[in-house]
């Protein structure tokens, strides 16, 4: 009696499999993306923000803030959803018990598509996602991982952190010596932060540039309006991904270390509740947003020290300012631009009433430009003494769990790149990242000048 499985087309089940393809990117992508446009020709400033976050040019979001911030502090949607760059209504919106993450209501049938075209593998934005769920999951999901993100646990890799710093420099010194070209994102601002996260949850040396690739396709996973051959990239790294999470967390049952991710494994193990599902969602999550972020973080620090030698004068004449230069670029020039909340039952925000189910957007890049809490905040000013009031790490219960170790790694990682090379500078021909929500560089080529040790 032959099975089910021996009498299947191969052919028909790979076209069944691109035509759920076609309907994800149909329906979470082409669709806002044609929404957002007609809502940008229109003149309304959510789509015109959301299309200039997809065009080419990174600084043309700031124009589009200040016009939202000029209409009020929080603008009724007329074809979008509320929004606001205000930064009491953005804080209060993000720490409100009234306002959920994940999708708004939907319509019937787009429930229904969206629901048939789902993919088998994890995605950051939806469930088990610690992005997407809320409590009771999410308080478990998070009691999991916590404590190593603690402050007295991220102090505790400070030395560690230096001493990778200081191999990467090194190993860009050879570079130079050797007459080859440097691009500081390659070989520093992608490193750094990669390497530390990947001892934390044990992550092969080997695999490490894997998990780098794979990362960087997953970050588009955030953004709306891809296209058709950027989303199908973006898709096939999601899934490679899954795979690899999928066959590590096995390797680790059989070879357990004593690392985050063993740990982990051995929880669901041991009846901690989590199926494999919320744990490969859980360790991929923390894997990959515990050094894309930060990537963002030091590429953009670089440049703006780099523009404005005023501060980086200051901060190398006293070492005691890195902490807050680390706030200032979070502040100014966040790595990540905007989040939304949905309404969980009705509710009032800045006197206005919102229906259960209303979408608010917050500009997190917008709040952190807001003048009456940061004066002249288009000014980049390492001794603005407020600079840690930035919601770049967003608030309450879905505040960044790694912000302790972004914050190290960023005062870590920029003092010993500038107080080697503090002649440094950048090269014409900087890329910004192609993504929409998560603010980079892509590339920073890079000359270093003559390096200094601290006997010179």
């Amino acid at each position: 009696m032959r099975s089910v499985r021996s009498t299947r087309n191969p052919k028909a089940s790979n076209r069944f499999g691109v035509g759920k393809q076609v309907a994800r990117w149909g329906l979470t992508q082409a669709l806002p993306r044609r929404m957002f446009r007609r809502a940008a020709a229109r003149g309304d400033l959510q789509g015109r923000l959301l299309e200039a976050m997809a065009g080419p040019d990174p600084n043309a979001v700031w124009p589009v803030i200040e016009e939202m911030r000029a209409a009020g502090s929080l603008l009724a949607p007329v074809s979008v959803s509320w929004a606001s760059v205000d930064h009491h209504v953005c804080k209060e919106v993000l720490t409100s018990p009234d306002f959920r993450v994940g999708n708004p209501e939907l319509p019937g049938w787009l429930e229904r598509g969206l629901l048939w075209a789902q993919a088998p593998w994890i995605h950051p934005l939806q469930p088990p996602s610690l992005l997407a769920t809320e409590p009771p999951d999410h308080t478990r999901y998070r009691r999991l991982v916590t404590r190593v993100f603690t402050n007295r646990a991220v102090q505790a890799l400070r030395s560690r952190t230096e001493e990778i710093a200081e191999d990467l420099l090194r190993a860009i010194e050879a570079d130079v010596a050797a007459g080859r070209p440097v691009d500081l994102v390659e070989s520093y601002c992608g490193q750094l932060p990669l390497i530390v996260i990947c001892e934390i949850l044990g992550v092969p040396e080997a695999d490490r540039g894997r998990v780098f690739d794979m990362g960087s396709a997953a970050a588009a996973s955030l953004d709306l309006g891809l296209s058709w051959a950027d989303y199908r990239a973006m898709d096939a790294g999601l899934r490679d991904f899954d795979r690899w999470l999928e066959g590590h967390l096995a390797h680790l049952r059989e070879h357990p270390g004593d690392d985050l991710m063993s740990q982990l494994a051995a929880a669901q193990d041991e009846g901690a509740g989590l199926t494999l599902e919320e744990l490969k969602a859980t360790a991929g999550l923390v894997l990959v947003a515990g050094f894309e972020t930060t990537v963002n973080l030091l590429g953009n620090a670089i440049a703006l020290l780099t523009e404005h030698r005023d501060q980086l004068d200051l901060v190398l004449a006293d070492g005691s300012r890195w902490a807050n230069v680390v706030e200032e670029v979070l502040r100014i020039d966040p790595p990540v631009l905007l989040t939304s909340r949905v309404a969980d039952r009705p509710t009032r925000i800045a006197g206005v009433a919102l229906r259960k189910g209303s979408t608010v957007l917050t500009c997190l890049a917008g709040a952190n430009r807001d003048p009456k809490i940061f004066p002249e905040p288009e000014r980049f000013d390492i001794t603005r003494e407020n600079a840690r009031d930035h919601l770049a790490f967003s608030a309450g219960r879905h505040h960044c769990l790694g912000a302790q170790l972004a914050r190290m790694e960023g005062e870590v990682g920029l003092r010993a790149l500038f107080e080697r090379f503090p002649d440094l500078r950048l090269l014409p021909g900087a890329e910004r990242r192609h993504t929409q929500l998560l603010r980079g560089y892509a590339t920073l080529p890079a000359v270093l000048g003559q390096a200094r040790t601290p006997s010179s």
